[in-house]
């Protein structure tokens, strides 16, 4: 199976509407490992690390994110896989 390393920048109504905790549920159903965090100009950034299909799922997912959110958009960078995560953290 093939691996990936994605980072993404979620813009929109995406913080106090557990876009974070809703994302590390799905991540850690999806053995995806990485983390996500709050930013201070009102964006949600995250590193995912897994298989590609998964990631895709989760990309998916991020483009709507949790029922009170409203995603504006979802920037995604590919980045070199490193396989230096082994859960997913909700960063503070």
């Amino acid at each position: 199976m093939s691996k990936q390393r994605v980072r993404l920048f979620v813009t929109g109504k995406v913080q106090g509407v557990f876009f974070r905790q809703t994302l590390k549920v799905m991540a850690k159903k999806n053995d995806v490992f990485g983390w996500i965090k709050n930013l201070k100009d009102g964006k949600v950034e995250s590193v995912l690390e897994g298989e590609v299909e998964k990631i895709d799922l989760l990309i998916k997912w991020a483009h709507s994110g949790p029922a009170n959110a409203r995603v504006e958009d979802v920037e995604i960078h590919n980045e070199k896989f490193t396989g230096e995560f082994s859960k997913f953290d909700v960063l503070y």
